[in-house]
């Protein structure tokens, strides 16, 4: 039994279709099952969240595996970016030791450490630290950005331009090598069905292109046809303006600062696509996926 927690996530949901359409016994931790779709039919269901321990215990029953993808990049009503990412990790890591689980799958970031200016990097640091020194066998992922189309991402990039022109954050001179989700999901399976090698490992998951922001702007533009003119904006106007959004909208604005600081910080491999490809992955790169023009 395997159990997958951020299930209805861009690459959760890309690893839940894979596991199910290869038979694997899956287990969900889910909020609301009615988000999983076709697929809560034939996976077994927890029913938690990462701001509920107790529920840990039931959804790790019997389970030899866990991939542990929920995470938040911004506060939610319910804790704190911190709280979600790095402490509810812990919590996972030790209720699955006590359970027997074997093997533990958990996603970090590339650049995540506990020096990072941004606090979901701080706090993804600080959980891969949990992750390796736990007794279980892990295996670490730290991607780049990750997207697909129609993901939320891109959908506000979309959105943003219906403007004249396309705001920016900063310089937008940030560097990523952007991975497709689809290719990230494809290495995760990869490391499942590989035979256990060292008793922690950890790959570091990026695309072909070693892009600026400004780039990667660029290439959503040219796939949506869109001929916009990029206009820069101050961070320090940015933060205040975002800041006095979530504090007005909380939850439910449009975007954060803590969102958009991650914007501003690089995510690069100096391995490039090699952890991918040592698992059999040759990522696409984004013009292709995205088909611009």
């Amino acid at each position: 039994m395997l159990l997958l927690t951020g299930a209805t996530g861009l690459v959760g949901s890309a690893v839940l279709r894979r596991l199910v359409a290869e038979g694997d016994q899956v287990r969900c931790l889910v909020r609301n099952p009615r988000r999983l779709g076709a697929q809560r039919v034939r996976v077994q269901i927890a029913l938690g969240d990462l701001t509920d321990p107790p529920s840990f215990r039931n959804a790790l029953r019997g389970v030899q595996t866990v991939v542990h993808l929920a995470a938040s990049i911004r506060d939610q009503p319910r804790g704190s970016i911190e709280e979600l990412n790095g402490i509810a990790t812990w919590r996972m890591v030790e209720a699955a030791e006590r359970s027997g689980v074997e093997r533990f799958v958990f996603f970090s970031a590339l650049g995540a450490s506990t020096h990072q200016r941004a606090r979901c990097f701080r706090a993804k640091a600080l959980a891969e630290q949990a992750v390796r020194d736990s007794r279980l066998h892990s295996t670490v992922f730290a991607p780049s950005i990750v997207y697909a189309p129609g993901d939320p991402w891109l959908t506000l990039l979309e959105r943003l331009a219906l403007l004249p022109v396309m705001p920016v954050s900063g310089r937008g001179r940030a560097v990523y090598e952007p991975i497709w989700a689809e290719d990230v999901a494809d290495c995760v399976i990869a490391s499942l069905r590989a035979p256990n090698g060292q008793p922690h490992e950890r790959f570091e998951l990026a695309g072909p292109q070693r892009l600026s922001y400004n780039d990667i702007v660029r290439i959503a533009l040219s796939s949506m046809r869109r001929d916009r003119r990029l206009l820069h904006v101050p961070t320090a106007i940015l933060s205040r303006s975002l800041r006095l959004l979530e504090a007005v909208w909380g939850p439910r604005a449009f975007a954060t600062w803590d969102e958009a600081e991650l914007l501003e910080v690089p995510m690069i491999s100096q391995r490039g696509t090699a952890d991918a490809e040592s698992l059999g992955v040759s990522p696409l790169e984004m013009l292709a996926v995205l088909g611009a023009r």
